[in-house]
């Protein structure tokens, strides 16, 4: 009874029906090009003369390819979605039963009775079989072509697909077969010349070349997608993203692989930080959680751009403790709610202040005892801190020596300081003032190790054992007041995009791998060194301005030059002339061999440079960083005036 209901419920539903005329017509055609294949080897008026005979062989004959098509179900597919496995079906399905009808029309011609059958020869059932392929697969793609044309969406954008693997013609068949989506297809681009000038699926491979460009520009082709596997080749390829953003073509990169069996295909618009060219940089997570899980950290700056993604990253290391510090209210409270929300099996505190309060800083230390230190607070805007260099001393480095002492006297177990490239070779206040920070805890560093420090701020302190860590790298994507985001807001207001120089580069890295980065020399660093880490290749500022124009499609928005501000290098660097490099853990990180201070000596400079700082006295200030950093030389800057006395 089960049986015979589900017989009833699937072949004699609805549901079955297109199945149904699938299978007749398919029938149907094989009938027909027997008697097709008859008349070839015979004349029409003998086949219509004994229709009723031929017809009951041919009938006889069909019974095996019904077999065949039952058992490659050939009837299953949805035409208008046929793609080469459908039609390879149907080959097998076609060739099994004419072997079989061949095999048996020996037995038909010799044991049936002549009066209902008719002696068919085997050049026949070849025949027929050849004809049913050629109907039955040119039926499928006459169908499928109908469709296609037929319902292809208006306003679908023209698009190309970067690749020629794979994955870039399962990307096009499942754009071809959804009828939903906003592309047609209009051809693929090859990222070697192996293809060029040849075809798949129906469309042209082009190879980056004027050609390329002319047919881009002609239909206009409006996107081109780039999948997941392609990615990377794709940032590479400077030329193709000119021409893509030169022919008003937006670019779009697939979220996730995709196959034969994928499901919804997404598309993410890319973006300026999705096309700098950048080496995926491998960090040992697994080592770096050994080192973090189950132990109390402070990070200061915990709001900022640098501090809240170590906040994220560190919390994912399961530590017992995490004690956050800004003096940003509102950015602070975004981080107390972003722990509460996603990260509340991590017990943590976030607490407002300045790590300038001495005071307060020290409570903090007495009541949590922290294991590590991660120092990411800092004023860092360059032009601010040109017109204020006192207030960048008593941020910067005061606040730096206050967290640095605390570390050492409450028995911190690392103490990790986030520099800039800006402090190498500085021309400018803020790059001055975090090589200030460097020396100190660098110092500071060397005095422990060789068991000269013997107080601190006036109090003893007894078998010191703190690591000071520093890490120095340049600007990183998105960070609050980078030049991106000021670009990004710039062109929604219409322009001008201000660049300070034709001429200007920057160095690039993504705020995660800074992190880990910033992770990995943590918990591999043994104390002393200054880790600089590789930014890749640098970026013409007036080209990151041009494409993050012309992604935005935003219609004339011009690029205005200012002129560098005060402190303002055209090319920033990571090392100076005169350091050399060590290699390290990770080829992506080495460490700066440079000059080394007597701790005694740094530690009375920088005590008479804070009380000259809080005079608020900015030229004897500045003069006071010069003699500490001799490399220090200012550039467009008022402060030049002091390097000219010299």
């Amino acid at each position: 009874m089960k049986l015979h209901n589900k017989i009833a419920s699937w072949y004699f539903s609805k549901k079955a029906l297109p199945f149904w005329l699938i299978f007749i017509i398919d029938c149907f055609t094989v009938l027909l090009s027997g008697f097709l294949a008859w008349i070839y080897f015979s004349n029409a008026h003998f086949a219509l003369v004994n229709f009723g005979t031929l017809l009951n062989t041919l009938l006889f004959y069909l019974l095996f390819y019904i077999l065949a098509f039952r058992l490659f179900h050939t009837y299953s597919s949805v035409l208008r979605y046929s793609s080469f496995m459908e039609l390879q079906r149907i080959v097998w399905a076609i060739v099994l039963g004419t072997v079989m009808a061949f095999t048996f029309h020996y037995f038909l011609n010799q044991h049936l009775p002549i009066k209902y059958f008719m002696k068919i020869g085997g050049n026949i059932i070849l025949i027929m079989g050849m004809i049913a392929l050629f109907l039955i697969i040119a039926g499928r793609l006459l169908i499928k072509t109908f469709h296609d044309n037929m319902y292809t969406r208006e306003g679908a954008t023209p698009m190309m697909i970067y690749g020629i693997g794979e994955e870039a013609v399962a990307l096009a068949k499942r754009i071809r077969n959804d009828k939903s989506s906003q592309f047609v297809m209009k051809g693929f681009i090859a990222h070697t010349d192996d293809y060029h000038y040849k075809y798949m699926m129906g469309e042209r491979v082009y190879k980056v070349d004027e050609d390329l460009f002319r047919y881009m520009d002609k239909l206009p082709i409006g996107a081109i997608l780039v999948p997941t596997k392609k990615i990377n080749s794709f940032k590479e390829n400077l030329e193709l993203q000119d021409m893509a953003l030169n022919s008003g073509a937006k670019i779009y990169f697939l979220k996730e692989s995709i196959s034969e069996d994928s499901g919804q295909v997404d598309f993410k618009q890319v973006r300026i930080e999705d096309l700098l060219s950048r080496d995926v940089i491998q960090v040992d997570m697994n080592y770096i959680s050994e080192q973090i899980v189950g132990k109390t950290l402070l990070i200061t700056g915990s709001a900022g751009s640098i501090g809240s993604e170590l906040v994220r990253q560190i919390a994912a290391c399961h530590p017992a403790k995490l004690v956050l510090v800004d003096q940003a209210e509102t950015p602070q409270h975004d981080i107390r709610l972003m722990m509460q929300n996603e990260w509340s099996f991590v017990p943590s505190e976030t607490i407002v202040t300045s790590m300038c309060n001495k005071t307060h800083m020290e409570r903090i230390f007495a009541e949590n005892k922290p294991d590590y230190v991660f120092h990411a607070a800092a004023y860092k805007h360059v032009p601010m801190m040109e017109d204020n260099p006192s207030e960048s001393i008593l941020n910067n480095v005061y606040g730096t020596k206050v967290l640095a002492d605390l570390a050492v006297k409450y028995g911190v177990r690392k103490f990790v300081m986030i520099s800039t490239d800006k402090a190498v070779n500085p021309t400018n206040v803020m790059g001055c003032s975090k090589r200030i920070c460097e020396i100190y805890v660098q110092s500071l560093d060397e005095a422990i190790k060789a068991g000269t420090l013997k107080e601190i701020d006036g109090d003893p302190v007894e078998n010191p054992r703190t690591q000071f860590v520093t890490t120095r790298f340049g600007n990183v994507l998105g960070s609050n007041g980078s030049v991106i985001p000021l670009f990004r807001k710039q062109i929604e207001a219409g322009g001008p995009v201000t660049v300070t120089h034709p001429d200007i580069i920057r160095y690039f890295m993504l705020i995660p791998e800074a992190c880990r980065l910033v992770l990995e020399a943590a918990a591999h660093g043994k104390g002393g060194e200054i880790f600089v880490f590789d930014m890749g290749k640098p970026v013409r500022i007036a080209d990151l301005a041009k494409k993050m124009i012309k992604l935005s499609g935003a219609e004339g928005v011009q690029i205005k030059y200012t002129g560098l501000r005060p402190g303002e290098k055209l090319y920033e660097e990571v090392l100076s002339d005169k350091e050399q490099t060590l290699p390290t853990f990770n080829e992506k990180i080495r460490i700066a061999n440079v000059r080394k201070y007597v701790y005694s000596d740094v530690d009375k400079r920088i005590n008479d440079l804070i009380a000259v700082s809080r005079s608020c006295n900015d030229r004897e200030v500045v003069i006071g960083m010069k003699q500490l950093v001799p490399e220090y030389k200012s550039q467009h800057s008022k402060w030049a005036e002091l390097d000219e006395a010299e």
